[in-house]
């Protein structure tokens, strides 16, 4: 594909239009991980027992997707990476991409139509608006203000009221919101974020959405690196086209799905080979704990060592002890086992999907945003096995990681862009921290983060890793836990 419409390319037929199935969902949050996971699925789906689901994407913030998107005609091709071998596929699921600051009632007009069914986002945990410490709506969130504040939204909230209001006030039954975030419970959140939101608004709205509109609760997994040069080159190699809005992905895909659908109305996501099942909750606690732990773990502790990617990171030997211990010894015990799974089969499964050099998942990318993760990646299970008496070490170095990326050096003294929501209050608290127990203390004081957990019986230990981790550097501070 090139800036030119190309239906010369494979990937945009003169007859695509009139093949297209009609939309039946709305996506809010556009990034690369719906389009190399959800929308896989999606198509999938379509292709085993049709139905008109085809998808309207929603920018929230910026036209970049929708920029790159359109001259192709919302065709895009997905490069699944592996060390054995490479392939492309070509995705055909979407109508168009809106961009909501660009033209809000548009995306109102599209949520509110009869015929979207459910509508899906994948918007991270900061897109939902929430007291990461309460898990409500954060009232002083200057989007839920603006929100309040004019009919027009900001928010991916403020979007699903505004939508629902519009649809219960014309007579239209409700959609349902389908969250593919990596949050435990996020049909709940999504719920709990929207209805929060309406209640303060109009009571009897909140009281319809919470009766007549449907949250499942979901659990997602793919990796899915963010696209690079590399990747447009590669798939220009491939196909002989540039896609500059091609996303790269790992072979493994997973999506279990609460079957909670408004008049059960959904892609036939099991032919596509998703697991629908009644709750989520034990399959959300693998992943969050085992997977996304493990990759906060390795990406602030890997970063500081000067490790780039995953891959690079487990081919180290000491990193690769250290994660498989972290698994058994820390993370296994405090899980309860999902129906039909061994959860050491899947850390081994974890480890080699880590190890694949062909998918390039950069530790800054995963370090992002690591104020709104921390909770439910690291800190739940570090304080579960603290109060029962099982080991923490690895936990708490994950932790003490993240406290020593974010003072914003890495282990040779280079400058760390520590990419966050909350870098101004890191910032701000650092200011005169000169020693490591003073900087972790600080860091206890950010309530968004710390809020209901007893971080006073672990900050001694957390000061002593600190120091470590800076005067002796991520790879000998791991040496030291590993002889615990």
């Amino acid at each position: 594909m090139s800036a030119k419409r190309n239906t010369e390319s494979p990937l945009l037929g003169p007859d695509q239009e009139e093949t297209r199935p009609g939309v039946g969902i709305v996506h809010l949050g556009l990034g690369a991980f719906f389009r190399a996971h959800g929308a896989v699925y999606i198509a999938d789906a379509m292709e085993a027992s049709a139905g008109d689901w085809g998808v309207v994407g929603v920018s929230l913030k910026s036209s970049d997707t929708r920029d790159k998107l359109r001259p192709q005609g919302w065709v895009y091709t997905a490069l699944e990476l592996a060390d054995s071998a490479c392939k492309t596929r070509v995705i055909q699921v979407l109508h168009d991409v809106l961009v909501a600051p660009e033209n809000p009632t548009a995306v109102l007009a599209a949520l509110a139509a009869p015929s979207t069914k459910i509508v899906s986002l994948t918007v991270t945990e900061k897109g939902y608006c929430l007291n990461s410490a309460t898990g409500r709506i954060n009232f002083d969130h200057p989007d839920i203000k603006a929100d309040l504040g004019s009919p027009t939204p900001v928010s991916a909230p403020g979007y699903l009221m505004r939508a629902l209001q519009i649809r219960k006030d014309a007579g239209l039954p409700a959609f349902s919101v389908l969250s593919l975030d990596n949050l435990p419970e996020n049909g709940q959140l999504a719920k709990s974020a929207v209805c929060d939101l309406a209640r303060a608004v109009d009571p009897a709205l909140a009281d319809w959405i919470e009766c007549q509109a449907r949250f499942p609760s979901t659990m997602v997994d793919r990796i899915v690196p963010a696209t690079t040069e590399d990747v447009v080159e590669k798939v220009r190699e491939m196909t002989g086209f540039e896609d500059q809005a091609a996303v790269q992905h790992e072979p493994f895909r997973q999506w279990v799905v609460q079957d909670n659908f408004m008049d059960n109305d959904r892609p036939d996501f099991a032919a596509a080979g998703a697991l629908l099942v009644r709750d989520v909750q034990l399959f959300e606690l693998m992943k969050l704990r085992m997977l996304n732990g493990a990759h906060s773990a390795l990406a602030y502790l890997g970063y500081l060592a000067g490790h780039k990617t995953i891959s690079d990171t487990v081919h180290d030997p000491v990193f690769d002890e250290f994660i498989s211990d972290f698994w058994t010894k820390e993370v296994i015990p405090a899980l309860k086992t999902p129906p039909c799974t061994d959860l050491n089969a899947y850390a081994d499964d974890l480890k080699k999907r880590f190890a694949n050099t062909a998918i390039q998942h950069q530790t800054w990318q995963i370090a992002m945003d690591g104020s709104q993760k921390l909770p439910q990646r690291i800190l739940n299970t570090l304080f579960e096995n603290l109060e029962a008496g099982r080991p923490y070490d690895r936990l708490l170095l994950a932790l003490a990681g993240w406290m020593q990326y974010v003072t914003g050096w890495d282990d040779t003294g280079a400058a760390i862009e520590v990419c966050d929501p909350l870098s101004a209050e890191i910032t701000s608290c650092l200011a005169g921290a000169n020693t490591a127990e003073t900087r972790v203390a600080a860091l206890c004081t950010l309530h968004e983060v710390f809020a209901g957990y007893p971080m006073e019986k672990l900050r001694p230990q957390l000061s002593v890793l600190v120091d470590k981790l800076e005067r002796s550097g991520s790879r000998a501070t791991i040496e030291d836990v590993l002889k615990c």
